[in-house]
């Protein structure tokens, strides 16, 4: 198979294999963080969890570093991106220590989000300068399988670092502590491993040795570096448009993520560790779907071009969201769980792809952090509305039928937009 036989030559790649390994045990690291602070949130025993309350959460966890979205995006076009993996990941370390301290301190709820939110904005960072590395570690005629392996095999070190943390949670009570410990081992181990590429691999590819600005500087100059890079963005019409069609189907895949949500606490199960269960189980299918994404997506953009295998992906969550979602039951739901995490994740691939290749070096730092804020608040707005219009037992079919119309107007736009671009 020709995937296969791609895939094969990127692993003969050294400086491809460490930066994924990074990739690997960052976000291995981030799944088992995540699921330890959604539990605690929404699977508490002690808590009467509700839709509002899970916007609230993800606000407070994803909002306020859409802000830093920019300055990551500026400062990673002036930093080494190997140093931020290096020392954003052993901060990280430490930050997620604070916050295994912290849940068993039995603290205030304002400081646990402060000391959770610190660990989110590191993130910013790293995860933006991973997809700005990987132009300098394969070629040009290999993005596009990259993309399907390094950012899909990351999700899915992701979904396993979740499913751990589940299964922590299953087998022992009152391990919240002990599940964001792991995640503090995890990035450390990503940091060491950072330590195998060299300084200067990953870019930025303009000359270095700038004085570090001060703070009115750095403001300064993420604003102004923020304008050059959406004016950049501008001058790029297929990056825009992939953009904005990414940043809509996150915003559905938000909405059905707090449906889901909702659904494994109050409808589909009778307690909360039936309920805990349910949920590992669809984000593992989930994970799957991402997996099927990997394998499916380089040859359908060598079919319909990056443009096309988006509009498809749009256009079949549009039929199956109401085919399956309106059973309101765990069968149908995981079914859904699987074609959503295949089609979000196959559209990433290819927004990823074209970003990273109608994009210059010298702005791509910048393009990936407006695009990691785009992320955060599509989710964390398509949060809000889901808690305007989810009861508590999670069904909801205006906001499945809203979902779908949503899907369907994407790829509507998208077909509109041109023909499409390989």
């Amino acid at each position: 198979m020709p995937v296969v036989r791609d895939l094969r030559v990127l692993l003969r790649l050294r400086d491809f294999r460490n930066l994924l390994a990074v990739r690997l045990l960052s976000q291995a690291a981030d799944g088992v963080y995540q699921v330890a602070l959604a539990t605690y949130v929404v699977f508490s025993p002690e808590k009467q969890t509700s839709p509002t309350a899970i916007a609230s959460a993800m606000a407070v966890l994803l909002l306020p570093y859409s802000a830093i979205g920019p300055f990551a995006g500026v400062l990673l076009d002036r930093w080494r991106r190997r140093q931020v993996f290096l020392y954003g990941n052993l901060l990280r370390a430490f930050l997620a220590c604070v916050t295994g301290v912290l849940i068993v301190a039995h603290v205030p709820e304002w400081l646990f989000y402060a000391s959770a939110l610190s660990v989110t904005a590191v993130n910013r960072f790293v995860l933006a300068g991973l997809a700005a590395s990987l132009p300098h570690v394969v070629g040009p005629e290999q993005l596009v399988t990259a993309n399907a392996l390094s950012p899909t095999a990351g999700t899915l070190a992701a979904v396993a670092g979740g499913g751990l943390a589940f299964l922590v949670r299953l087998l022992a009570s009152d391990s919240g502590s002990a599940v964001v410990l792991l995640g503090a081992g995890l990035y450390l181990c990503a940091a060491l491993v950072s330590l195998r590429l060299a300084v200067g691999l990953l870019g930025p590819d303009h000359p270095t040795g700038r004085p570090h600005p001060s703070v009115a500087a750095g403001v300064a100059l993420t604003v102004r570096g923020m304008a050059e890079g959406l004016r950049h963005l501008s001058e790029r019409r297929e990056a825009a448009q992939t953009l904005a069609a990414m940043t809509m189907m996150r915003f559905c895949y938000g909405a059905l993520t707090v449906m889901l949500l909702m659904l494994c606490r109050y409808s589909w199960a009778d307690n909360e560790s039936d309920g805990l269960a349910l949920l590992g189980i669809a984000v593992g299918v989930s994970g799957a779907g991402f997996f099927a994404a990997a394998v499916v997506t380089p040859s359908m953009v060598d079919r319909l071009g990056t443009r096309g295998w988006i509009t498809a992906c749009a256009a079949t969550a549009a039929v199956l969201v109401p085919a399956l979602g309106l059973f309101f039951a765990p069968g149908p739901g995981l079914v859904a769980a699987f074609a959503l995490g295949l089609t979000t994740q196959g559209a990433k691939i290819c927004t990823d792809t074209v970003i990273q290749s109608r994009v210059d070096d010298e702005f791509r730092g910048r393009v990936f952090a407006v695009y990691d804020v785009l992320f955060n608040v599509a989710f964390v707005g398509a949060a809000a509305v889901a808690a305007l219009m989810l009861p508590a037992s999670g069904q909801s079919t205006v906001l499945i039928m809203s979902v779908a119309v949503l899907y369907a107007a994407t790829a509507v736009l998208l077909r509109r937009q041109g023909r499409c671009f390989t």
